[in-house]
């Protein structure tokens, strides 16, 4: 289950730091301005953490909410931890409201991931 967990959250890293790429390409050579992208950001945000989810459900290929949630918790730690120890400042009230929905869909994730990697076995 660790392992699963493992590969889920690096997968969400390595998708936030493809997104961060872009979205910094666009406003460093585009008229974009950061409050436009402020939507877009989020929502790039929540389909890391599903996909992640879901890569860790998938490795798990059991107790894919237990998965999912892990995998949200621990990136969700790891974040708090950067933020905490790098820039001295705990999570506000709005981004704990974000990391609760960020472990919410990563729960989802999770259970399309083991739903979608174990064979159907239903007989009539």
């Amino acid at each position: 289950m660790g392992v699963a967990i493992f590969y889920g959250v690096i997968a969400i890293f390595i998708i936030v730091i493809l997104f961060s790429l872009l979205f910094s390409l666009l406003l460093k050579f585009t008229s974009v301005q950061e409050s436009s992208l402020s939507w877009v950001i989020l929502a790039s945000s929540f389909i890391a953490l599903f996909i992640g989810g879901f890569v860790s459900g998938g490795k798990g290929k059991e107790k894919g909410w237990l998965i999912g949630g892990g995998t949200g918790l621990l990136y969700s730690v790891i974040v708090f931890l950067i933020q905490y120890l790098g820039y001295d400042a705990t999570f506000t009230a709005e981004q704990a409201m974000y990391h609760l929905g960020f472990l919410a869909i990563a729960i989802i994730g999770g259970i399309f991931g083991v739903n979608m990697s174990t064979p159907s076995r239903r007989e009539a």
